[in-house]
């Protein structure tokens, strides 16, 4: 689980998710990029439990406690972080129905952000327990899954004449926007296109700090599970967790301040961008981008919904 939550906060394709898309599209981005929101919220973790397992190679004994554990995730956020999302999707269909501020912009990244990170602490228990009976094949599969990763990344944004890696970049943001918003103008084209022609992401840079983690969750994952408690050395569960909550906050924020003050510049320069599209964006654009909002909302709320009849039943 926690190679989920370093690999959500990675240079994946697309850019980092977290560090490219100012919250507005960090949200909406995941949400239209399903056909079923519902659908797939319901099998979320089954999804996430397969995605886990191509790292990892779960034996029968970790298969059922990653399963659990995933399921106890749902359900927790399913009951606690579904009414705070209504709340963001309601704030942002408001904010969309006229002209933002790359500061406004940055103030629903930083809450959404926020939100999702909440997410990294319920997955703290399970992520300790696998943590400890990782062994040194399933390592090796962890290495060898993050080393194909890593050649994807290369090819989809290191390799290639700069024309060519500009085109992709493009394709890829227009298609992103036009999911929200619908069918685009020359104009607004354009606006995109300047966008990444003055942006300031760097993927060597970020690729750098993706194998950072990489290398950070072998190096964790591997003192837990070959340190085993002994009567002169007791490792307790709680270390274990401590060493996994490190981990996570090592994740979430880089180390390494050169990488937090570019995160930092690039993030701001992501908000100033967005603003700037939105504000180009027409009267039909942003009706059409509230009703996307409000779709969500409303598959939310039903989702919400399910949580509170049963939460019901159970009381009874």
């Amino acid at each position: 689980m926690i190679i989920a939550f370093v690999n959500a906060c990675a240079p994946q394709k697309g850019g980092t998710r977290l560090a490219r898309i100012i919250a507005v599209l960090a949200l909406s981005g995941v949400l239209v990029a399903c056909s079923a929101v519902r659908a797939v919220y319901s099998q979320a973790p089954e999804l996430a439990y397969w995605y886990l397992d191509s790292y990892v190679d779960f034996n029968g004994a970790q298969s059922l406690q990653v399963k659990s554990g995933l399921n106890q995730v749902q359900a927790w956020h399913r009951q606690t972080q579904l009414p705070a999302y209504i709340e963001v999707l309601q704030t942002l269909q408001q904010r969309l129905q006229s002209n933002v501020s790359a500061a406004e912009s940055c103030e629903i990244y930083t809450d959404v952000r926020g939100k999702l990170m909440a997410v990294s602490g319920q997955m703290e228990p399970t992520a300790a327990a696998i943590a400890s009976t990782i062994s040194a094949s399933q390592l090796q599969q962890m290495e060898t899954r993050f080393a194909k990763s890593n050649a994807e990344y290369r090819e989809d944004f290191i390799d290639g004449t700069a024309q060519e890696k500009r085109s992709k970049r493009l394709k890829k943001a227009v298609k992103r926007v036009e999911m929200l918003y619908g069918d685009l103008q020359e104009e607004q084209l354009a606006v995109i296109a300047q966008s990444i022609d003055r942006s300031r992401f760097n993927p060597v840079l970020a690729l750098g700090e993706w194998q950072r983690r990489q290398q950070d969750v072998l190096k964790t994952v591997r003192s837990v599970s070959e340190n085993l408690p002994t009567a002169a050395s007791p490792t307790t569960p709680e270390k274990t967790r401590q060493a996994m909550r490190a981990l996570i906050e090592r994740s979430a924020e880089s180390p390494d301040p050169g990488y937090r003050s570019y995160l930092k510049a690039l993030t701001e320069q992501t908000c100033q961008n967005f603003a700037e599209f939105h504000n180009k964006t027409t009267p039909a654009q942003r009706k059409k981008a509230v009703e996307n909002l409000k779709s969500y909302e409303q598959d939310f709320r039903a989702l919400n919904g399910t949580a509170s009849r049963v939460n019901a039943r159970l009381n009874d």
